[in-house]
């Protein structure tokens, strides 16, 4: 057992592994610098952030000592433990975020160098309704947030249609990963327009400089539930302020466009009606 001093007061790392959820020790961490960077906890230790106080079992620090990633919880999965048993430990939190209050259930926050908030990730199953230059925005997994703390991306619960600079997209992730809310489908630029859309229910359109039209759809894959189902894969459009880039498949490159000399539009893509019979998407 020792205690180690930080500017959040004194935090007693992890030492015993005695139970169901903490099957090891795990160690302390440092930056090459000598800074503390992360620390399991012994027991959950109520620290107050910018954010507000949170229960900690694990933080992390940025080299100048501030939070860079809290964890209420830190049991560590398995046959004796399971992410709904894990869940059931879960408290809703009332946290300060830079749109406003917030209570729900929550996996980590995390903050800039300058505290302000970096990302906020939710519990499985969990939303909150978030403000963007798009209008509010039903939100699962998680919402980043600029080192100003604007909307910098989120994930949508449900799809949404947004204004891009090819039109109205619906933006939404079948396969989005609940790890942490840094990464997310809908992203902003600086001035508050859709900088990436993920979707499986748009068409892109390209004029090019010579007059041919190319069009880009969402692809297909064998579903995970096998049997020779289908199920689509999602298409990721990200609209740079001089060249647009269109993948269609995430293991393979993108298609990058300038701007300049070519149109895009998007349109409505329903791919049930490209596969007459149906698609299937497994939970995994």
């Amino acid at each position: 057992m020792q205690t180690i001093s930080t500017q959040y007061g004194d935090l007693i790392p992890q030492y015993t592994d005695d139970d169901l959820r903490k099957r090891e020790i795990l160690p302390v961490e440092y930056h090459p610098s000598g800074a503390l960077k992360s620390v399991p906890l012994e027991t959950q230790t109520v620290i107050a952030t910018p954010a507000g106080d949170i229960p900690a079992e694990l933080v992390s620090f940025h080299e100048n000592g501030t939070i860079s990633r809290i964890f209420p919880l830190n049991g560590k999965l398995s046959g004796y433990w399971s992410q709904e048993d894990e869940a059931g430990l879960a408290e809703v939190l009332t946290l300060t975020t830079p749109f406003g209050l917030v209570r729900a259930r929550i996996l980590s926050v995390s903050f800039h160098d300058n505290r302000i908030m970096r990302s906020l990730t939710l519990w499985p199953g969990e939303t909150i309704s978030v403000p963007t230059p798009a209008g509010p925005v039903e939100t699962r997994i998680g919402v980043s947030f600029t080192r100003e703390g604007k909307v910098a991306s989120l994930e949508p619960a449900k799809p949404l249609s947004v204004p891009t600079p090819a039109g109205e997209m619906t933006v939404f992730d079948p396969d989005a990963v609940g790890v942490n809310g840094d990464r997310n489908s809908l992203v902003f630029d600086e001035d508050g327009k859709v900088a990436q859309a993920v979707t499986t229910l748009t068409r892109l359109t390209v004029v090019h400089p010579d007059g041919h039209h190319e069009s880009f759809i969402p692809e297909y894959r064998e579903s995970l539930c096998g049997d020779s189902d289908r199920e689509v894969v999602p298409m990721t459009v990200c609209f740079g302020k001089k060249e647009v880039s269109i993948r269609t498949n995430p293991d393979s490159a993108p298609t990058v466009l300038p701007r300049v000399g070519h149109v895009f539009f998007a349109e409505p893509y329903l791919p049930q009606l490209a596969s007459p019979f149906g698609e299937l998407r497994c939970s995994i």
